[in-house]
């Protein structure tokens, strides 16, 4: 069942309070709410990470943990699944998002070599941060609305097939009482 395997994945809620980096968030980590797991909250907590993880902007978990305690979702769920933008799959993720944004305004789609330099980073900005920023946000919504909708779905799927099981025993119970 998908509530049994998010519970190994996550850390306890007694960590996340302890954890003095979290303390900007307050008494929000006392809201028992934010640590139940249930289809709502997972589901939420999917769509709250995957779309903050495709913004471009430093601090993606505390951005995350905000809105995990504003929509009353899954806050250790919402939070972990930020860092599916790490180092590694960022530059795939940000480059498809350049390319969406590119796609749906309708921009002029530049080739460009990565600088490690400010003049590089102020002249790309001018150049393709409009599509950019659009694809970027386009692909969080997309893949937030993929991600609460696809939890649902597995987490439906996973309840009725574990009902099913269980009017199979029921059945062969009541099947070798009869004979």
């Amino acid at each position: 069942m998908p509530r049994k395997t998010i519970k190994r994945i996550v850390p306890a809620p007694e960590s996340l309070r302890n954890n003095k980096k979290l303390g900007i968030l307050g008494s929000l980590l006392h809201d028992p709410n934010l640590f139940h797991i249930n289809r709502r909250s997972a589901a939420g907590a999917f769509a709250i990470g995957l779309f903050v993880a495709f913004l471009p902007i430093p601090s993606q978990m505390i951005v995350a943990a905000i809105l995990a305690g504003v929509m009353r979702v899954n806050l250790p769920l919402s939070v972990a699944l930020v860092w599916i933008s790490n180092p590694i799959t960022m530059p795939p993720m940000f480059y498809f998002a350049y390319k969406v944004g590119v796609w749906t305004t309708g921009a002029t789609e530049y080739s460009f070599t990565f600088e490690l330099s400010w003049e590089w980073l102020k002249s790309s900005v001018v150049q393709l941060g409009p599509a950019f920023l659009a694809g970027c946000l386009i692909c969080g919504v997309v893949f937030g609305l993929i991600g609460y909708f696809g939890i649902r779905l597995l987490w439906r799927w996973s309840v009725v097939k574990e009902w099913q099981k269980r009017q199979l025993r029921e059945s062969t119970k009541t099947d070798r009482v009869r004979y």
